[in-house]
């Protein structure tokens, strides 16, 4: 029996914008699938909370710590819910800097693994997460070949300060 994750993903505006890569493709709005995630290196900031009560902190702790080592933005960046915690992702250009972790955020390696992925349009809300994580949860139940080895958590394609309107 195959183990999954659930991420469901969020995204309006493309944070490829302003991002250097794409680590992996987005879930086509609308579809869910199953994906192979490659290894990974990440940067990580922590909160104590709900990741929805951080108040986009961890986005703006992990932002200064690529403006101060002069990492590119990549897509898609990570959001583990509760506690919340938040990773972008280092990209190959930047793979062979000298990252070191401090006290805002760590630099650690992800594994390989399979993931069941949504892909919606929204915004960064938990009610929003709530919704989708349910759609999801309906959809794995009905395949017998997998099984949830994790929890869910967001990922997202573009930055925290897009307009509604977006």
């Amino acid at each position: 029996m195959k183990k999954l994750l659930i991420i469901p993903l969020f995204f309006c505006v493309p944070l490829f914008l302003i991002a250097y890569e794409s680590m992996y493709d987005k879930t086509p709005v609308g579809k869910i699938v199953v994906i192979d995630l490659p290894e990974r290196l990440a940067l990580e900031a922590n909160t104590k909370g709900a990741y929805f009560n951080s108040d986009n902190g961890l986005f703006r702790k992990l932002f200064r710590y690529i403006s101060s080592k002069d990492v590119s933005m990549t897509t898609p960046v990570e959001a583990d819910i509760n506690p919340g915690k938040m990773r972008f992702f280092v990209g190959k250009k930047d793979a062979s800097k000298n990252l070191q972790s401090n006290n805002f955020v760590d630099v650690i390696t992800l594994p390989k693994r399979k993931v069941v992925s949504i892909g919606i349009r929204g915004g960064y809300s938990e009610k929003n997460f709530i919704e989708n994580k349910k759609k999801l949860e309906t959809w794995l139940s009905k395949q017998k070949q997998y099984t949830q080895k994790g929890d869910a958590y967001g990922e997202y394609w573009n930055g925290p300060f897009v307009p509604n309107f977006f």
